[in-house]
């Protein structure tokens, strides 16, 4: 064969690397086949790497002697074909190479310790330079030139800027041997035109290794539509792990992957190590976001509020390490979808407050609650909004509208009023929480119209609104939030609610034990109706018994308000029972059977009044008073 002039001048060397070559086509040796040269000493890594960049250099020649002697050298043509097959043969094995260093090195992260920053390495692996092989010509090409100056700058370079936030953290994903020679091969195959090849296999390990982290991390295969199919109560699961898992994913795994490329590919070509990159974690990234887009337009429903809020203030939290780990413009799909998630979330959020809203006032129980006591709504309602006050900051950025109120004005009667002028300088937040609370209590007025004794709806009220005033009091951020004027408003409800039950059930016993109607006309010293006075005791015993018998079965389950109403009923009841009993006792005592009348002391109705709001039944019979 005739070499072309270039060539002849280094025929020596092009034959020693062809040799070098032909040597490791595993297509032709079964030694080649089982062993891999950069398992083996370096320095034979190192002659075969030299070998491919004289054969690049030959077949550069040969192409521009085949060009200039068209027509005229057949065997110029014969050469270039020989150098091609030889080159083709040194890509199949560089690319065996590439793939075994990259399985070699490639394993899941340890996720326990991603969790921990003190455990992760931030160190940037340095790079060693090729050497070359007395074997080869020492006359080196421009290709070979340039190879070298493109792995001595990547040595010194620093294009990664995104490393500067500080919540990223980067883990060695290789050690720095294995970058340098997946490097040199990457450089080698990539100026002999098998890019696409280069990236198509290190994007499938690498993503084999994403994989294995991802199962580690506990994140599923889930489409959209499977985690739409989940019951909430494992989503609740889910989404806890989630968060951990993004963070790690985004801030450490992704990041990682990133800075892997760079160190391998960034000095071969312009976007490269980029699209490598997108090659390597696309698909996984997609699945990652495609959990939380799941949620974020998933039916809407109360409970599901303060986990989209987590989801979005994890998201809020890692949108700007999502922009700076994906800042290429090959990356803009990966920023456009966290950033739409975040936003659909956001919405998701202030739909489900108002619909929170709606269901509080269309609540339809009509079931009245046993004894008066708080309705299993009010303590729904009032621990839900305690824990949208735990969420005040990111609620306060999210509600910026007014919620939907009634007027005082409109006529509707299944909504209530509520003026905006009386709450100046609330935050849009604040009125959606002074809102709830008066809808509830607008609904807990219809369900009290469905208690048949107006006292037990008095006491149903008192108890329901004293303890919404106890939460918005128990809770900083609530009480900040509803302000005390409103709370003072609040607190007088309840109190006139209390002032209600007394009248409707203890003016008509009290009335009992009025002077009027029994005295005979014109003698007050002597002129007192006995058997209008036995009537009296009898009618207040038995009214007695009965607010006895019945109230000790209500409840109020707060213990100070239970003892504040029956000292205010025994201020009341007490007086005058006392008075009563010291101005007519002798009346009834000078007569028969006076213990048919008189039947309880002062002390007897102190004692049974403390029977009253417990919630269970007593005896059948008072104690009787002391002979």
């Amino acid at each position: 064969m005739e070499l072309p002039e270039n060539l002849n001048k280094d025929s020596n060397g092009y034959e020693s690397a062809e040799k070098i070559i032909l040597r490791w086509d595993s297509t032709a040796s079964e030694d080649a086949r089982e062993r891999m040269i950069f398992e083996t000493d370096r320095q034979e890594a190192d002659l075969y790497l030299q070998a491919v960049d004289e054969i690049q250099r030959s077949l550069s020649n040969v192409s521009i002697s085949t060009s200039s002697n068209a027509g005229k050298n057949a065997n110029a043509v014969d050469d270039q074909s020989k150098v091609n097959t030889t080159i083709q043969i040194a890509m199949a094995r560089l690319e065996d190479e590439f793939r075994n260093i990259l399985i070699t090195h490639s394993s899941a992260l340890e996720t326990d310790s991603l969790f921990d920053p003190s455990s992760s390495s931030i160190s940037t692996p340095s790079h060693h330079e090729l050497e070359e092989d007395d074997t080869l010509s020492n006359d080196d090409s421009s290709h070979h030139d340039l190879l070298q100056l493109q792995l001595q700058h990547c040595e010194s370079s620093d294009s990664s800027t995104y490393r500067s936030t500080s919540s990223i953290r980067e883990v060695d994903l290789m050690p720095s041997e294995a970058i340098c020679d997946l490097q040199a091969i990457a450089m080698r195959m990539i100026s002999s035109g098998y890019l696409r090849e280069c990236i198509q296999v290190y994007g499938s390990v690498r993503k084999s290794a994403i994989d294995s982290s991802f199962r580690k991390l506990g994140i599923e295969k889930l489409s959209i539509g499977d985690v739409q199919r989940l019951e909430w109560e494992a989503l609740e699961s889910k989404i806890r792990r989630w968060i951990r898992a993004a963070k790690v994913c985004v801030r450490i795994l992704f990041a990682s992957e990133k800075k892997l490329c760079e160190q391998i590919f960034e000095c071969v070509g312009t976007d490269i190590d980029d699209a490598c990159f997108m090659e390597t974690v696309k698909g996984p990234a997609i699945q990652l976001f495609n959990f939380a887009e799941a949620i974020s337009i998933s039916r809407r429903s109360p409970e599901k509020l303060f986990k989209i809020l987590d989801l979005h203030d994890a998201l809020m939290d890692l949108l700007p390490d999502i922009e700076a780990v994906f800042d290429s413009k090959s990356s803009d799909s990966i920023r456009v979808q966290a950033a739409e998630i975040l936003s659909r979330l956001a919405e998701a959020a202030r739909g489900i407050l108002s619909e929170f809203e709606s269901a509080v006032l269309r609540e339809p129980s009509r079931v009245p609650v046993p004894g008066g006591t708080i309705h299993p709504l009010t303590r729904y309602v009032m621990n839900y909004i305690s824990l949208i006050s735990d969420y005040k900051q990111t609620l306060i950025e999210l509600i910026i509208s007014k919620p939907s109120t009634g007027s005082r004005y409109s006529g509707d009667q299944t909504t209530p009023d509520m003026e905006f002028a009386e709450l100046e300088g609330k935050t849009p937040l604040a009125l959606h929480l002074i809102w709830i609370i008066v809808v509830l209590q607008f609904n807990l007025d219809g369900k009290s119209k469905h208690y048949r004794d107006a006292s037990l709806a008095h006491l149903f009220i008192m108890n329901n609104v004293h303890y919404i005033v106890q939460k918005v009091k128990g809770s900083p951020e609530l009480r900040e939030m509803i302000g005390d004027d409103y709370l003072r408003k609040l607190t007088g409800k309840f109190r006139q609610a209390a002032t209600s039950y007394q009248r409707a059930t203890w003016v008509s016993v009290l009335y009992c034990l009025r002077d009027e109607g029994l005295h005979v006309s014109g003698s007050f010293s002597s002129g007192v109706s006995k058997s209008a006075l036995r009537e009296r005791f009898k009618t207040f015993n038995a009214m007695f018994e009965e607010v006895h018998r019945t109230q000790a079965t209500w409840l109020i389950p707060d213990t100070q308000l239970r003892e504040e109403l029956r000292i205010s009923i025994s201020e009341k009841l007490i007086p005058a029972y006392r008075s009563f009993l010291g101005r007519f006792r002798s009346h009834i005592e000078s007569g028969r059977h006076p213990e048919n009348y008189i039947k309880y002391s002062v002390e007897d109705l102190e004692t049974a009044v403390l029977d009253f709001f417990e919630g269970y039944p007593v005896s059948q019979h008072l104690r009787k008073r002391s002979q």
